[in-house]
């Protein structure tokens, strides 16, 4: 028998993954869930009403790359497809992204015919960055900060402006700490073995590239044929783990919720002790951690003290949420996805997201503030309200968006720990983790956001990875 930590998107996954191994292999796998709280789902949380939906994690799905094939086939499996709302190329959602900088709202060049023309806050047209890159020498290294990279490759206002407000926007971090391998791993490879990323992907043009061997549902074909920019679930994104867990449900697997792990004991190389809050012992052959790594670490240190201290060093960030609905038919917003601000604005806010541009079917305006990240305590503390960060978030919007209604309906959530970062290092430290595993020939296999990739479609494909 196996047991899975965790009831987010991670462990349903990878509950979906044994399922589909026992029907392809003629296994019969047992396995069970063990969630600690009353939810299945993670930090994927819908708020839904007849009026609208307040998202209180992700909101949107990327369709492209395996990874995001991947998932679509999956929620087709799941009988989703006809709940999937696409949002594609030629939508304002897809096309207009903007940045706050210098006390006003610009919107990045999304175009070819962009690349020539300047665009505040950029002094010059982002082809300048392209010649930056070519004349450049290159450094040698074995990692670098995102940040670094891009301001020695294409210069500071990129950097600035372009990439750290993005590293807000996926991960609440700080892009002089994140590793340029957790979004730009070719490029960086291209910089390292040919001296450059323009030069690098002119070479690359001229091999030949390998083909996926995954079969495309035809959900994942028709996202490529109508070039899809990014999608939502009908109804509040949260629709996506509850049809995973009702998939586990139906097909018997036994899901304990309220049932919190305090230590797991390595017996031998096939038996795993789970001792929960109760007292209780869970005796399995082997276990599929989806929770944080620093949740882990506290199960794990009695018996292995190193590799608690490894999964300990990947930090955490904290992000506040404020989600506000305004029922009025007065526009108090443009077309668009949002903006973000740039950390060298010094603002306390990451950026604001327009869901009721994004999101299909809400009546009125909705926004999402999103507030401190990588900045949280220093910005707020460590006994912030949700009422004072309602009232910054509505300070911010009032002063950047002009908005002064009074919202309708207003949530916040204080998401403590939520997102993990990917700093210098990351990677190799994920490899000496896992390689501890193997040396120590523990029963145990790493899914989740905390290892492979934060992103939705990171998470789901660890969970087939470390199955198969």
């Amino acid at each position: 028998m196996a047991a899975i930590l965790g009831g987010g998107l991670g462990g349903l996954s990878t509950g979906y993954y044994l399922l589909k191994n026992n029907l392809s292999n003629n296994n019969n796998l047992k396995f069970l869930l063990l969630e600690a709280t009353n939810y299945c789902g993670g930090w994927i949380k819908s708020i839904k009403t007849k009026d609208y939906v307040f998202e209180q994690g992700p909101r949107t799905i990327r369709p492209k790359g395996v990874v995001g094939l991947n998932t679509l086939n999956m929620i087709q499996d799941l009988g989703l497809s006809e709940h999937v709302l696409p949002i594609k190329s030629d939508h304002p959602a897809a096309k207009n992204r903007m940045i706050y900088a210098n006390n006003s709202l610009h919107l990045l060049p999304s175009g070819f015919k962009g690349v020539f023309q300047r665009n505040e806050p950029f002094s010059k047209p982002l082809i300048y960055a392209i010649f930056k890159d070519l004349w450049n020498p290159h450094k040698q290294l074995q990692d670098d900060s995102i940040y670094n990279f891009v301001e020695r490759r294409f210069g500071k206002e990129i950097a600035d402006y372009a990439i750290a407000p993005m590293i807000c926007g996926i991960c609440a971090g700080d892009a002089k700490e994140i590793s340029v391998k957790f979004l730009m791993r070719t490029l960086f490879e291209w910089e390292q073995n040919h001296g450059g990323v323009v030069k690098g992907m002119f070479k690359s043009m001229f091999k030949t590239k390998s083909e996926s061997d995954m079969q495309l549902s035809e959900l994942a074909k028709k996202a490529q044929e109508e070039k899809w920019n990014v999608y939502t679930i009908k109804g509040g994104i949260a629709n996506f783990p509850a049809s995973l867990l009702q998939h586990l449900k139906e097909n018997n697997v036994d899901i304990k919720l309220n049932n919190k792990v305090r230590e797991i004991q390595f017996v031998d190389s096939s038996t795993v002790k789970l001792i929960n809050n109760s007292g209780e012992e869970i005796i399995t052959n082997h276990v599929y951690s989806s929770i944080p790594s620093h949740a882990l670490a506290d199960l794990v240190v009695k018996q292995h003290p190193e590799l608690a201290e490894n999964l300990k060093e990947i930090p955490f960030v904290t992000v506040g949420i404020v989600n506000l609905y305004f029922k009025t038919n007065k526009t108090l917003i443009s077309p668009a996805f949002g903006f973000l601000v740039p950390p060298i604005e010094n603002s306390p806010i990451l950026g604001v997201v327009f869901d009721s541009c994004c999101i299909p079917d809400q009546n009125g305006t909705v926004l999402t503030v999103m507030l401190g990240g990588r900045w949280f305590k220093e910005k707020f503390g460590n006994s912030v309200t949700e009422k004072e960060l309602f009232d910054i978030a509505q300070r911010e919007l009032r002063s950047i968006l002009n908005i002064m209604e009074e919202p309708t309906v207003y949530n916040v959530n204080i998401l403590d720990k939520c997102i993990p970062q990917y700093v210098i290092g990351h990677y190799e430290r994920v490899e000496k983790i896992r390689q501890y595993i193997q040396d120590h020939n523990l029963p145990i296999s790493l899914v989740g956001s905390s290892y492979d990739g934060v992103g939705v479609n990171d998470v789901i494909y660890s969970a087939k990875t470390q199955v198969q």
